[in-house]
């Protein structure tokens, strides 16, 4: 057995069958000694504990059957495979191989008797295995798995969940009870005060995992499956706790970093507000002096701005931009799509050139010539607001006293790209940061995934905004809603009209784009129709925006690039075709688009059928409401935090057993618990890290 002082290193090459190979593999997945494995827990469970009769097998149901093979034959359709028909007394299935050997063919021969494991489908001669796991035996042969479920692992490439159960179990003989020590201690522990049983179930963290890996069939499945028995929540919450620590350490490492302090420049402010045709809302001068508060000191601002869309971030951003270009540092704006970063350079040009500030915009699609004079300008410090996308942090790009970052649409972008932004800064100074999202942060993620930054909410919206009213109607009804679209661009008003795939292809989605807007063009001869995708140059992308904006534009057909940034208040008519395949977060960034002046604005979501239950779901969800943080919150419970978190983690896993809907409830535990370990126990606080977020390590220096 490993003792306590090298279990969190013994090496993985001590495990049977973990050669140099397989552990870079194990390593990339954060499994860097035997203690990791323990640690990497089932994504679900088989039950392989009892042989079920042929007869009771149900389509879509998984189970071991044992047979006798009555024929095994090759048979040629659109794709050759291997059929073998077995029965038992209660009924014949047949086993299906689209790869197969001759020594397999011939292994499978009448009157042998076979197990197997897989589950059952719908063929046309009846129900079938396909590719099912089998082994011959003899009659009455006992089951190997006869003591405990089957776990099923989250896998890479060339790691079987053979090889998983075999590499787990070898762990658990290398280690024991003493070696696997439970970190939260009982000051911090999770209390469930509405169940008892739940506080005396707490077993040694040894007990915990081994029975997680290998649980008994007479334990409760209805709670296993769910992830709710006692001991799986236990953990849960330990890994919670370790979560949210790790963007605490993030930091509390950044903010030792020292900063440029900035003083507040109440002319320069004044001046630009003076010029704008609206006044600032409550919500937006409040998180404009929280803001003020951050930057004010010389420790680097770390801040999440959320507002709805159309609430007024980006005027709050420019603010707070001009505090910094009025000292003589730059500003960079990084958007995730080259349409928005158009948008804002123009936007800002418009609000900034009264000032006399040079705005400079750099993607990566500018010919050379071009980039290399933008590069000049930039390097130079004559550009004081740099805005563009992922361009902005190649290499090549050098700034000139680099004083804040601005992300917008923050969940488009991972810790990488922040971390690279902010080290093109070589004074030993840190840049102050604002992230900013229109996708609002349900608040268990705001407490866990976003603990690294403080957070402001634009909880209003400027008056004269009207509710966009969505309705729904079938794709069978397009010729209706081509009407509808004519009618609107007649009376005076625009129409985006959105296409999307189920393909994550731009170009499958610009190839559906260009389609739809010959489709239109044909029926809709007298409107003038623009086209805006993927794969159009940034010159033409800015001119068919500029041509909408201006209103020579009437019907605009796009991809979802449009999703932000795209402010033209005459727009009232927005269609989105085939939503069923979007997120909740995204159509209510699409719809967005709309509904930005006091026109009474329509979102038409024109689906296909048949629907699915989410697809219904989603739809409904929408035409329910436009409040962003009901549809953050919906959007969390039905994709998870890894979609709704987009790039924030660089790919690593967002949980192993936690899940943030189902155990909300010990959010206010876990937050009580994570500050409490930080300030107390920093050892304690970095084991958990180890133990739950091990790559997270990687950007502990953000």
């Amino acid at each position: 057995m490993a003792n306590n002082q090298n279990a969190n290193t013994l090496s993985l090459t001590k495990i049977p069958g973990v050669g140099p190979a397989i552990a870079d593999k194990l390593t990339a997945l954060g499994i860097s000694s035997a203690m990791d494995l323990l640690f990497h827990l089932p994504l679900k469970y088989q039950d392989r504990t009892q042989v079920q009769a042929i007869a009771a097998i149900q389509n879509g149901g998984s189970a071991v059957i044992e047979g006798e093979v009555r024929a095994c034959d090759v048979v040629f359709g659109k794709r050759r495979s291997l059929l073998c028909k077995i029965q038992d007394g209660t009924g014949t299935i047949t086993l299906r191989f689209f790869h197969f050997s001759a020594a397999q063919k011939s292994n499978l021969v009448s009157g042998q008797w076979i197990r197997c494991y897989g589950e059952a489908s719908l063929g046309r001669g009846g129900l079938e295995l396909i590719h099912p796991e089998y082994k011959l035996i003899t009659p009455g042969d006992p089951l190997p798995t006869a003591d405990y479920l089957t776990a099923i692992y989250p896998t890479t490439e060339g790691v079987s969940q053979t090889r998983w159960r075999n590499y787990i179990s070898a762990a658990f003989k290398l280690l024991d009870a003493s070696t696997v020590p439970s970190l939260i201690s009982d000051k911090y522990a999770y209390r469930d005060n509405s169940n008892d049983s739940f506080n005396k179930t707490v077993n040694n963290l040894y007990s915990t995992l081994y029975l997680l890996h290998f649980p008994p069939p007479d334990i409760d499945l209805d709670l296993i499956f769910q992830g709710l028995h006692p001991l799986q929540r236990h953990l849960a919450f330990e890994e919670l706790v370790a979560q949210r620590i790790s963007h605490l350490v993030l930091r509390q490492h950044a903010k030792v970093e020292p900063a440029i302090a900035i003083s507040h420049n109440k002319n320069i402010e004044a001046k630009f507000l003076k010029q704008l045709p609206f006044s600032l809302t409550n919500a937006q001068k409040k998180v404009l002096q929280e803001i003020e508060n951050d930057i004010a000191i010389p420790s680097p601002m770390m801040r999440l701005l959320q507002g709805d869309v159309g609430s007024g971030k980006t005027i709050v951003a420019a603010i707070a931009a001009l505090q910094f270009i009025s000292q003589n540092q730059q500003v960079v704006i990084m958007a995730p799509t080259e349409i928005l970063a158009e948008q804002h350079l123009q936007t800002f040009s418009e609000w900034f050139a009264p000032l006399n500030i040079t705005v400079s915009l750099l993607v990566s699609k500018l010919p050379a010539a071009e980039k290399r004079q933008r590069l000049e300008v930039i390097a130079s410090g004559e550009a004081k607001l740099v805005i563009g996308t992922h361009a902005l942090i190649q290499d090549t790009v050098q700034y000139n006293n680099l004083g804040m970052i601005i992300i917008d649409e923050q969940h488009r972008f991972g810790v990488d790209q922040r971390r690279a932004l902010k080290n093109k800064r070589d004074d030993g100074l840190s840049v102050h940061q604002l992230v900013m999202t229109a996708t609002p942060i349900p608040r268990t993620l705001a407490m866990t995934f976003y603990a690294d930054l403080d957070y402001s909410v634009i909880d209003e919206l400027p008056p004269g905004r009207t509710p966009v009213e969505t309705v729904a109607l079938s794709n069978d009804r397009r010729m209706e809603v081509i009407e509808r679209v004519n009618n609107a661009c007649r009376e005076g008003r625009q129409v985006y009209w959105i296409c999307t795939l189920i393909e994550e292809s731009e170009d499958l989605q610009c190839q559906a784009a260009e389609t739809t807007a010959e489709e239109l063009s044909a029926l809709l001869p007298d409107l003038h129709i623009g086209l805006v995708h993927g794969r159009l140059k940034s010159k033409q992308k800015q001119t068919v925006m500029s041509h909408f904006s201006g209103g020579d534009i009437q019907l605009l057909v796009a991809t979802t690039v449009v999703e932000v940034g795209v402010n033209v208040p005459n727009a009232s008519l927005m269609i989105i075709e085939n939503p069923e395949r979007l997120g909740l977060s995204q159509l209510h960034q699409l719809r967005g688009r709309v509904g930005r002046g006091s026109i009474k604005s329509h979102c038409l979501l024109m689906y296909q059928k048949p629907l699915s239950l989410k697809g219904k779901q989603r739809i409904e969800i929408m035409r329910a409401t436009n409040d962003g943080f009901k549809l953050a919150q919906q959007d969390l419970q039905m994709r998870g935090p890894g979609q709704v978190l987009g790039t924030r983690q660089s790919g690593a896993a967002v949980f192993r057993l936690a899940d943030l809907d189902r155990d909300s409830d010990m959010i206010d535990a876990v937050v009580q618990a994570s500050d409490g370990i930080c300030a107390e126990t920093p050892n304690i606080a970095n084991a958990l890290i180890h133990r739950w977020c091990p790559l997270a390590a990687n950007y502990i220096d953000v």
